[in-house]
């Protein structure tokens, strides 16, 4: 059985391969033909982080991702999130590989989110706000890119170098969190906040926002205000287990992201929009999957 380490996926991963691949993962899953378990984690309380397990299975893809969460790592200069994928192969059950999920685990996020925002926001949407300017937000405006041409991009971080780096890096511009989304069309949430930092009052009519920062199932980075728009997760069951933006605040969930994806739940383009991610084992699969046929190809 191979090990894959990162460098080697970095090598074959591309965000314009994944992004498809990830658009039929939420569509498979919805429609039931993947099998999930919510994934089992629980804390590190003496060391501020979580752990989990994550296993799905379908027709054509058989795994198991198990992953740390350490939102204090960013304070080290460490990433805050790092996994190792196991693929088993479909057919027999035979170990194939074991890859490094890290990169997996990032691109797949972004990857996502890109997938929401080509179903949902305007064709011409041009302002974009990402709030946390960490790996997820980084990883963000690559892929968001890839399905939307934006041409104002403003970042806040509560540490305000970081926002300005990341802003010299995308050709964005660092603002504060009020004027990164106020009038933005789309708005990214990736922040290790278990308390709020968005306020809904600043939102546009029609603006279509994804949350994918994760402080564990009673900490939420978006507020009331915000979730009582037009909600989409992407488990119904992961989200009311994990997803402190729809528990603290009993929001109402529409559908699925793979409902909206296969046109089953349509939505308003004029409604406000928001996306909860919490990421799923199918999606980590299916793009250790893409990884592994490239490289074996």
């Amino acid at each position: 059985m191979r090990y894959i380490d990162e460098a080697t996926i970095a090598g074959v991963l591309r965000m314009q391969d994944l992004i498809p691949v990830m658009r039929h993962a939420m569509i498979d899953f919805s429609r039931g033909q993947v099998v999930q378990p919510t994934r089992r984690f629980f804390g590190v309380p003496s060391h501020g982080g979580f752990f989990a397990s994550m296993p799905a299975g379908g027709a054509n893809a058989l795994g198991a991702k198990l992953v740390s969460v350490y939102p204090g790592n960013a304070e080290k200069q460490l990433h805050t999130h790092m996994a190792v994928i196991v693929l088993f192969r479909p057919e027999t059950g035979e170990p194939m590989a074991i890859m490094d999920g890290r990169l997996i685990t990032e691109m797949r996020t972004a990857a996502v989110t890109a997938a929401y925002v080509d179903a949902v926001a305007a064709a011409k949407a041009k302002t974009l706000a990402v709030l946390g300017a960490g790996t997820q937000g980084s990883s963000h405006v690559h892929a968001l890119r890839q399905v939307r041409k934006f041409s104002d991009i403003r970042i806040w971080n509560r540490t305000p170098g970081r926002a300005e780096k990341l802003a010299a890096e995308v050709g964005g511009r660092a603002t504060s969190c009020e004027e990164a989304v106020r009038d933005a069309e789309v708005v990214v949430v990736a922040t290790a906040a278990a308390e709020p930092v968005l306020d809904g009052r600043w939102l546009r009519p029609g603006a279509k926002v994804a949350s994918v920062g994760w402080s564990g199932a009673n900490g939420a980075e978006l507020d009331a205000a915000t979730r009582s728009n037009v909600v989409i997760v992407d488990s119904r069951e992961g989200a009311l287990a994990e997803s402190g933006n729809v528990r603290r605040f009993n929001a109402q969930i529409y559908a699925e992201l793979g409902e909206v994806l296969d046109g089953s739940r349509p939505v308003d383009p004029r409604a406000t929009v928001v996306f909860d991610s919490i990421g799923m084992a199918c999606q980590d699969i299916a793009a250790a999957m893409l990884a592994y046929g490239k490289l074996t190809a």
